[in-house]
C-alpha cells in the first residue's frame, strides 16, 4: 500500500521548500546527496515515495535541526511501509478513501462537523448500509465491502491511544430515516454508547442555530502528534472531495470549527437530546 497521497504531497512540499528557501537548484542538491535530479524531482513533486534514508539525507544537507520538523517529516515517510486492514479492500475503496483510512490511522484528533448524516466513525452497520446503498455514486466493491470497511475504520475509536474526536452532528441528521425506528433507534444508541468514551465528544447543531460556518457543509479536520502545521482538513462532495493542505487555511477551518461548537448545543444538552429522540420513535 502507498503513502498516503495527500501525506506525499505534505512532505514533497516541504522538502522542496527547505530546499528554496537555501537557494539551491535540484541538480546541486542531487549532486551533493548522491541522488538522481529526476528522483529528487519525484518526492518533491509526489510522484514518488521518499526513502526514510533519502529523507534523513536530505534534512541532513538542508541542515534541518528541528527535531519535531525531523520528526515529522520521517513519520510521513514511514507511512509509506504501513500495511493493513485496508490492503483487503483496496480494490474496493477509492483513493480519498484510501488517504482517509491511512491518515485516520496516524491521526491524534478528529474534527469533524456533519450536517445530513451520522459521521462514518458512528454508524451503525445497518445505518452505513442505507447511506452507502443510497448515495454511492460509483461502481466498485459491493455494499457490504463498503460497509465492513466503514466499520473496520471504526476501530480508532477503541484502540491504545484512541483519537480523540469532537463531533458536531446537525438536529436533521438525527431526525432523519425516523420512518425506520428499527435502523435509528440503534443509531442513536450508538451515539449514546460512543459518549460515555472519554475520547469523544459530540454535540448537537439545533434547528434554529444562527448563522454559522457549519452552514458551508461537511468537513473533517486530523490533527497528528508531531506538528500542527502537519494537520490537514477533508471536505467532501458529491463528485470529488477536496483536501486542504495548506497550514494557513487548516488554521482558518481549526478557528471555523471553533465557532462551530460555540454555536452548538453544549455536550450535556446534545446527550439529553438524543436521548429524548431516541425515547421519541422507539
Amino acid at each position: 500500500m502507498a503513502v498516503s497521497t495527500v501525506r506525499r504531497r505534505r512532505l514533497g512540499g516541504e522538502l522542496r521548500k527547505l530546499r528554496e528557501e537555501r537557494k539551491l537548484t535540484a541538480e546541486v542538491v542531487a549532486e551533493a546527496t548522491g541522488m538522481s535530479q529526476p528522483k529528487l524531482t519525484r518526492i518533491e513533486t509526489a510522484h514518488t515515495a521518499a526513502k526514510i534514508e533519502d529523507v534523513i539525507k536530505l534534512l541532513d544537507y538542508y541542515g534541518c535541526d528541528n527535531e519535531d520538523y525531523r520528526a515529522g517529516l520521517i513519520a510521513i515517510t514511514k507511512d509509506g511501509s504501513k500495511r493493513g486492514w485496508w490492503l483487503s479492500y483496496r480494490d474496493v475503496i477509492n483513493a480519498t478513501a484510501n488517504d482517509l483510512i491511512l491518515l485516520e490511522a496516524d491521526a491524534t484528533t478528529y474534527r469533524t462537523y456533519e450536517p445530513a448524516f451520522i459521521p462514518g466513525l458512528f454508524q451503525t452497520p445497518e445505518y452505513a448500509r442505507i447511506i452507502i446503498e443510497r448515495l454511492r455514486n460509483r461502481s466498485g466493491g459491493t455494499v457490504e465491502d463498503l460497509v465492513q470497511v466503514r466499520m473496520a475504520r471504526q476501530s480508532i475509536l477503541t484502540r491504545p491511544n484512541a483519537v480523540q474526536v469532537w463531533a458536531v452532528i446537525h438536529e436533521a441528521a438525527l431526525r432523519s430515516n425516523e420512518n425506520r425506528p428499527e435502523i435509528m433507534v440503534a443509531q442513536l444508541d450508538r451515539l449514546l454508547t460512543l459518549t460515555g468514551l472519554s475520547n469523544i465528544n459530540i454535540q448537537v447543531m439545533p434547528m434554529g442555530a444562527a448563522v454559522h460556518p457549519g452552514m458551508y457543509g461537511a468537513f473533517t479536520l486530523m490533527g497528528f502528534p508531531q506538528r500542527r502545521d502537519l494537520d490537514v482538513v477533508l471536505v467532501e462532495g458529491m463528485l470529488s472531495s477536496l483536501w486542504v493542505e495548506d497550514p494557513a487555511d487548516v488554521e482558518l477551518c481549526r478557528a471555523k470549527f471553533q465557532e462551530i461548537t460555540a454555536e452548538a448545543m453544549s455536550v450535556d444538552a446534545s446527550l439529553a437530546f438524543i436521548t429524548a429522540q431516541r425515547d421519541r420513535i422507539k
